[in-house]
């Protein structure tokens, strides 16, 4: 699968007006599929600035300073989903922006292989400012879940993001691209 053709998508935030950004954020973030066809993401409840909203996320996370994107993936896998996952391959970059909050996002998605569940080990604000919980859906399930959260204004963030590249995702898993 290393030879695909990696995605490199640019997304403009049309929910919140544009006033500028002030930072860039490295995110890694991962498609997670295992052996029966199912994919894991994490289910967000959140009320705050971007306001109340139900949502599914690939699990991910920033990076930070000095680590690799590798490390960091697999290490947010193991906080988020409890998984200890096998990397497959990169699918590529989608770049988007929060600009209710001023940041132009860089989110680096790979495709991993769930290998072994354990332990979540979530920081207090995925606890309790988030409520992340863990998703196991088949394909249609996801795609179909993304757009019943694109009812709030992040909520179409998001699924704007992510739902083109579970749809690459799932090409790959098919030997299609």
């Amino acid at each position: 699968m290393e030879n695909h053709q990696k995605i490199k998508i640019h997304f403009e935030d049309n929910e919140w007006p544009f006033e500028f950004t002030d930072h860039d954020r490295q995110i890694a973030r991962a498609i997670v599929f295992d052996d029966f066809g199912y994919f894991y993401f994490v289910r967000v409840e959140r009320d705050d600035d971007f306001g109340k909203a139900t949502l599914i996320e690939t699990s991910g996370g920033g990076v930070e300073v000095g680590e690799e994107l590798h490390s960091a993936i697999l290490r947010e896998l193991k906080e988020e989903l409890g998984v200890d996952a096998e990397m497959i391959c990169e699918i590529g970059v989608v770049d988007d922006y929060y600009n209710l909050i001023h940041r132009h996002n860089i989110n680096n998605y790979f495709l991993c292989k769930a290998v072994s569940f354990g332990e979540k080990n979530m920081t207090q604000d995925e606890i309790e400012c988030f409520h992340l919980s863990t998703l196991k859906l088949a394909y249609e399930e996801a795609i179909a879940e993304y757009e019943k959260c694109a009812n709030t204004r992040l909520g179409r963030l998001i699924a704007n993001r992510e739902i083109p590249v579970l749809r690459h995702a799932k090409m790959l898993l098919d030997g299609l691209v």
